[in-house]
């Protein structure tokens, strides 16, 4: 880890002077700016609780509320409709209300409807409250990604998403780990306990954010009510409007709204991994099914091994499409490799299965560091909640649609559908440069700087 570098936001005591930053962080293992170590512990937080209810979900659904898998599969495919659209409301309403505020109540919103799910008897009921929580979830990450857009200075924002996502994987790896427990003692307290207990975590996440008093990064660019006057309680991070009204400046942006659009297309790569390649393993391949779960192992591995180092040399919009167009090469390949898994014995199927595995990770880590600087450089200043709403609702498209494009592609077309699948993703990464060239063009036609 290198030393916190000049201009990182500090963190404001409670008589709002700013608290010294050391020079190093106390362990390797922990992120040198203070401000991100205090995200990530609530990340930490939170994702232990996603994990534990993600891996109890289906039957807490099935079995303790009595859906069917056809019921199931509706509630939930017109959840990630809502989740879709509420992604660029939730955006705009952070730009007018304040970052910090609207992230509290969104949060908290997840955390009193994950807990209505203990008390659900109709399906209707269960419809309605999927589509809140879901539409809350998706709306509170484009926040989260505005706000992080606020609190770090704009040459380690990418650095300090991908320590976020290690982070990520960390609490979503221990609290599955908990809900096998809870999977093993398969009672309906059981189940219910781990609802609540992740609708606990969303409320003390939600109370902390609440109690986050942020200095704004050095050099940022004043907004309404960010001037010295304003002090930490800035408009942006904390509690005043910033703006929010007019039409949404990024949904004008037309190199934005295509970068958008291939960073979704290269998002499919997750439900690859988390549906499409759990089925191949299964239907067309004769490895072990243990090899499903190597698959997630392999990649998380790698995954919080290279997710920080994959920022470099993203710095720039060039050098983050260039990463885009290197991990859609690479997702390409992934694919193709486990297309030709089938028809080999289960230890080569096993072998190659995993090998793609590894390919895919290496993709993923550079197509995320580039898409998120893309996300962030390609952005105005001034309206981060707006850019991260449209962003976010791109990416939760691709999470939406995912599922059912990938099965279909490879379960009905084998080798054939990875091998489009692959092309899909080598395009989507090589057309990253020239939206981005365009951008520079649109913005020195406008006489303004490429990036934020």
């Amino acid at each position: 880890m290198t030393t916190t570098p000049t201009g990182v936001p500090a963190a404001v005591s409670g008589s709002g002077t700013p608290a010294a930053v050391p020079a190093r962080g106390p362990s390797r293992l922990l992120h040198p700016d203070p401000m991100v170590r205090r995200l990530a512990r609530l990340t930490l937080l939170n994702c232990l609780g996603n994990g534990l209810s993600l891996a109890v979900a289906v039957l807490f659904f099935t079995r303790v509320l009595g859906l069917s898998a056809a019921q199931l599969g509706f509630g939930l495919t017109a959840a990630g409709l809502c989740g879709v659209a509420a992604s660029i409301p939730a955006g705009r309403a952070a730009d007018r209300w304040g970052i910090r505020r609207v992230l509290v109540v969104l949060v908290a919103l997840e955390a009193v409807g994950t807990a209505g799910y203990a008390l659900v008897h109709g399906y209707a009921a269960f419809v309605l409250l999927a589509c809140a929580v879901t539409a809350a979830d998706r709306g509170s990450s484009a926040v989260r990604n505005a706000l992080y857009a606020e609190v770090l200075p704009a040459d380690r924002r990418v650095a300090g998403r991908a320590y976020l996502r290690v982070v990520t994987n960390v609490g979503m790896c221990l609290g599955t780990a908990l809900g096998a427990v809870v999977l093993q003692v398969d009672t309906r307290a059981a189940y219910v306990a781990a609802i609540l207990l992740d609708a606990l975590s969303f409320a003390v996440v939600a109370v902390l954010y609440g109690r986050i008093r942020l200095a704004p990064p050095a050099g940022a660019h004043p907004g309404p009510g960010t001037g010295p006057a304003a002090g930490a309680e800035g408009a942006a991070v904390g509690g005043g409007r910033t703006g929010g009204r007019g039409p949404n400046p990024a949904l004008r942006n037309g190199p934005f709204l295509a970068v958008t659009a291939l960073n979704a297309v290269l998002c499919l790569q997750f439900a690859m991994l988390e549906v499409g390649v759990p089925l191949w393993i299964v239907k067309e391949t004769q490895a072990p099914r243990i090899v499903v779960a190597g698959t997630l192992v392999v990649n998380t591995v790698l995954v919080v091994a290279l997710q920080v180092r994959a920022t470099r040399g993203t710095e720039r919009p060039e050098l983050a499409a260039r990463a885009c167009g290197r991990g859609g090469l690479l997702l390409a390949g992934s694919s193709v490799v486990l297309g030709l898994a089938h028809g080999l014995p289960a230890p080569a199927a096993a072998g190659v299965v995993l090998a793609g595995i590894a390919l895919q990770a290496l993709g993923e880590v550079l197509s995320q560091a580039g898409g998120w600087a893309l996300g962030y450089d390609l952005a105005g200043e001034g309206a981060h909640g707006a850019y991260q709403g449209v962003f976010n609702a791109g990416t939760s498209a691709a999470m939406m649609i995912g599922p059912a494009l990938v099965s279909t592609a490879v379960i009905g077309y084998g080798l054939t559908g990875w091998a489009v699948l692959g092309a899909v993703f080598a395009a989507a990464g090589l057309a990253m440069a020239p939206a981005v060239r365009w951008a520079a063009r649109r913005s020195a036609r406008a006489g303004a700087p490429a990036t934020a």
